[in-house]
This record gives C-alpha cells, structure tokens and sequence, in this order.
C-alpha cells in the first residue's frame, strides 16, 4: 500500500516485445495507492480499506508479458473508483448535492453499497462517516474511470485489429471465506463468461479444462459470472471475448496479514501457462460470425 497526493500514473498499459497471440490480460481492482485526502475522509483504518483490493493479482499475471501478450493494470483502489462498473452508479444517500439525471441509482450494487464510487467495504462496513460532495464522485469518474476505459478498449481494438479477433481475460481475486451460513469451501476459481454470452465456448472451456488439469477446483458463473467489464467489452460475434477470472485469495496469500505465501509463484506461472493455452485457440474459432437470424 502506498499513500500519495496524487496518482502517477494512475494506471499502466505494459506491453510485450513481441506480441505472440490475441490475448489481453487487465487487472483493475489491485490498485493499492491511496489518495491522502481520501484515507483522511474515511472512517475506517487502512487495513480495512485494504480487504476491497484484489492484491497482488497485477503481480501474478505480470508473466502473461514475457510470453508475448500485454497487460493493463490500474493503481487507484477499487473503494475509491470501480472501473468494474457502470459510469454513473451512484448511491445519493452518499452525496452533498444532486446528482445527473441519468446517473443510474437504482441497481442492485448501488443497493448494496458497492456502486462506482462505494459507499462500504467488507462485511458492509461504511466507508465515510459523512457524506461527500457529488463533484467530488464525478472528478473521480473523469479523470480516472472514463480515462481508465479509454485506454483499455483502445488496447482491446489493437489487438482485434492485429489478429482479427481479441480475447480479454479480467483478473479479480476473492476472499477465501463466503461470509455467508453456508460453510462450504470456495472453488480455488471461479470463471465467468456471462453464462455464455461474453465469449464462445472455447474460450471459457479452455480455461476451465486447464485450471481443472493444474490441480485447481473451478465453478463457473457461480457466483460471479462476469462484471460491467466482462459484459460490456465480450461481443462474440464481432471478434471481442471476454473472460472474468476469479482467483480464491488463499491459493496465494495470507488474507491476514496481507503478505503472499510460498505458493504464490505457483499461481504466477500457471496464468502464465494459462495465456499459452488460450492464445493457442484457433483464429478461426474466435473470429467475427455472423448470428443467426431470429
């Protein structure tokens, strides 16, 4: 965790020497740089701001570089923007003033405080402990989500245009524990195609078929089949998949003292095995089709 007056640069796009296959890799909720007004404006420590990070994730998938496919990754934490949402998710029981009109403050991750700029982190814990000004939530989607997006779908066209198709893989990590009466354990991954509407088949059955043969537990779509992310930028029709990956935080850390675990080099190289296999799908089957007519 690092704590700045400002972000520079906000977020990253690292790029191979040689570009080997159609593959993106983006990890946008282990940003860990916190602005220092806004640690003084919450009311929780920084430990606790620190559970809404996927951390480390950017680390474990840095290899995906080396072997020929870039990666984008953004610094700001996930509680202070969520690129993982719409623009304008917003809660206006957070908020000194009026919001846009068409700002969205009806979905269920507004309902449940987990909207564009967040109102908890954790088990529900309330960030702030009053409310903010609206012009400070659009500063932030202005600078840091629109510009964030900008970015990725433009590296997301450069490949598209490079190999005819692209496949986006977005990184995420989750807790080891559901917090929730049901005791079972958590699959090690979780892959999320949007029940089948964010990539063809192949994409998302590679996938699973190679976690499965490297020893890992996988469920798919449940229970998390995709965000804003992975439903947006997958259009299989025109060329452009979209993967969500869910990585079980204790295949690599200790969730308590936030520090990684001997087995964290093991997870590194095996996305890296990983972006091989994918990029190893035929062109032919990841190119633009036309649909069926209805």
């Amino acid at each position: 965790m690092t704590v700045s007056d400002e972000f520079d640069p906000p977020y990253d796009v690292i790029e191979p020497d040689h570009w080997r296959g159609p593959v993106v890799f983006n990890s946008p909720h282990s940003g860990s740089v916190y602005p220092r007004a806004f640690l003084m404006s919450a009311r929780l420590d920084h430990a606790t701001l620190r559970r809404s990070e996927d951390s480390f994730v950017d680390e474990l998938i840095a290899g995906v570089v080396t072997r020929g496919y870039p990666m984008m990754r953004a610094h700001f934490p996930r509680c202070y923007v969520d690129v993982n949402r719409e623009p304008y998710e917003l809660d206006p029981r957070m908020f000194d003033g009026r919001l846009p009109s068409f700002a969205n403050t009806r979905s269920m991750r507004v309902a449940g405080g987990l909207g564009t700029v967040a109102r908890v982190v954790g088990d529900a814990q309330e960030i702030y402990d009053q409310r903010i000004s609206v012009d400070d939530a659009l500063r932030r989607i202005e600078s840091l989500y629109k510009p964030y997006h900008r970015t990725l779908r433009k590296l997301f066209a450069r490949v598209h245009a490079d190999f005819g198709a692209a496949v986006l893989i977005d990184c995420h990590s989750m807790p080891s524990a559901t917090g929730s009466r049901d005791d079972r354990p958590r699959a090690d991954v979780v892959i999320g195609d949007r029940y089948g509407t964010s990539c063809v088949a192949p994409v998302a059955d590679t996938a699973e078929q190679v976690l499965r043969s490297l020893g890992y537990s996988v469920s798919r779509n449940k229970p998390y089949a995709g965000g804003f992310i992975t439903e947006h930028y997958g259009n299989p029709s025109a060329g452009l998949h979209a993967l969500q990956i869910e990585l079980n935080r204790a295949l690599y850390m200790d969730e308590r003292s936030h520090e990684r675990i001997a087995s964290f080099r093991r997870l590194a190289n095996d996305m890296e095995f990983l972006a091989d296999q994918i990029a190893a799908i035929p062109l032919e089957e990841l190119r633009p089709y036309r649909a069926a007519a209805e």
